[in-house]
């Protein structure tokens, strides 16, 4: 059986959870509401603030979905209760970072400044201290969302292995690379 597929989720205090017809899940908490639709064949039982999902047979498909669905049901339990965050550095001559509401600039290293416009459940904030690089700091309930954004503004400049400038996740190691050897 699966490990994390039989794994009770515990509902935290002010978290609310409500199962509908078709198996759609819908979690309210203190951060907003998330809502997840599971697989039809597969059960999802409240009790004595846990979430229990079992699965109706031994096939190699409900196998699958039990761990999948439980993991995405942990997932929305957490964003809804702490929230995530996600922080992205530019490192760089000159890479720039500033926000207006949603809408993020970035100046890094193009001939133009490039405008990201972010959706109205993430929150953006941006901070510059000297001699440091800028960082962008994404915070939404939304696991898949706010990593979707983050690897999308990642590649507008992903990190390059000679020099290690680019755009990454505060704390990523990127492994680096020699180049050329001086010419005899």
């Amino acid at each position: 059986m699966s490990r994390i597929g039989k794994a009770p989720i515990t509902l935290p205090k002010g978290v609310d959870i409500n199962v509908s017809k078709g198996n759609l899940v819908t979690v309210k908490g203190p951060k907003g509401e998330l809502s997840q639709q599971v697989d039809p064949d597969l059960i999802i039982k409240t009790e004595d603030g846990e979430i229990v999902i079992d699965r109706p047979t031994e096939q190699k498909r409900h196998r699958a979905m039990h761990g999948l669905y439980r993991s995405l049901l942990q997932n929305l339990v957490d964003g809804v209760s702490e929230g995530y965050v996600k922080e992205l550095e530019l490192v760089g001559v000159g890479f720039r970072a500033a926000n207006t509401g949603q809408m993020l600039e970035l100046t890094i290293g193009y001939s133009h400044p490039i405008f990201f416009m972010l959706p109205d459940e993430v929150k953006v904030e941006t901070k510059t201290e000297k001699g440091k690089p800028p960082v962008v700091r994404l915070e939404s309930n939304d696991k898949q969302l706010i990593g979707q954004i983050a690897a999308k503004i990642r590649s507008l400049r992903a990190p390059e292995p000679y020099k290690g400038k680019g755009i990454r996740f505060v704390g990523e190691q990127i492994r680096r690379k020699e180049g050329k050897s001086a010419a005899k």
